[in-house]
């Protein structure tokens, strides 16, 4: 019979969340012994065990292999224990900032593909947007016959200069400023930009004349002359920046043919 206190292994195995499997392999390799062997060579696990139990365990989930952990347990000592656990606290602290981080992200990108469900792609419509948090780059340079290419890289550039929290791991869009669509200037954008809740700019609360337009990226004189002559004939004037943006791009879509742009540009009413 064994000593009080002591647990079977199916106990044992069902309190510390483990299965019988992973205690006898544990008990093969030396990591971890029950404390009293009985009749028909029964295992008995004492219940300070299921602390072990649970380090190991975690241990595991953070990457470390058994033999990794097997060799701690062989020289442990606390000096050893508290640099250990400080260690994969850093980790654990490293790989939650990287989770969220990626949770941001395909939030951003989730509600990017659902703004588009249902639109009617062909029609022109007036919407007030609220303001909406971006990260916004500086007025791009195309002197020296410097390219699209060249400026984006220049606003990653920034960005990362500027703002080293911020995640770059965001599709990037450009912004047309008020002057070059009231000139009609719609072929190099003004500043690039994209969204980031932990962005500290602002996309402005405004009504924008939207439209929409399929493709791929580039090339979208013609809808931005569409919006144009939609605010024109509506009564409205341009009151603000142009933002162009591809909620459907190569993320979700295998044929350029069916990405969708979207270009927003900010308006108000004709006074009378």
């Amino acid at each position: 019979m064994p000593e009080s206190g002591l647990l079977s292994i199916s106990d044992f195995a069902e309190f510390s969340r483990t299965t019988r499997d992973t205690l006898l392999h544990y008990d093969r390799i030396g990591l971890l012994f029950p404390v009293l062997r009985g009749e028909n060579n029964y295992r008995y696990y004492s219940i300070s065990q299921i602390a072990i139990v649970n380090v190991i365990r975690t241990f595991q989930q953070l990457g470390m292999s058994l033999e990794e952990i097997s060799a701690l347990r062989d020289k442990r000592t606390p000096e050893l224990a508290d640099k250990v656990f400080e260690q994969q606290v850093e980790e654990i602290d490293k790989k939650i900032k990287e989770w969220v981080n990626a949770r941001k992200l395909l939030l951003t990108l989730q509600r990017a593909i659902s703004s588009v469900s249902g639109i009617d792609e062909h029609k022109i419509s007036i919407k007030f947007l609220p303001a909406e948090a971006i990260v916004l780059g500086g007025l791009n340079d195309y002197s020296r016959n410097r390219t699209d290419y060249d400026t984006l890289l220049s606003f990653y550039h920034e960005v990362s200069k500027n703002y080293p929290d911020i995640d770059l791991n965001y599709p990037v869009w450009a912004t047309y400023s008020k002057e070059s669509l009231l000139n009609k200037e719609w072929s190099n954008p003004d500043r690039y930009y994209f969204y980031n809740p932990e962005g500290y700019d602002r996309r402005p609360a405004s009504l924008y004349a939207i439209g929409y337009k399929r493709g791929g990226y580039g090339a979208n004189n013609d809808l931005f002359e569409r919006i144009n002559n939609y605010i024109e004939k509506n009564n409205y004037e341009i009151n603000g920046d142009a933002f162009e943006e591809y909620p459907v791009n190569e993320i979700c879509a295998i044929d350029d043919k069916d990405y969708l742009v979207r270009i927003m540009i900010a308006v108000k009413e004709k006074e009378r």
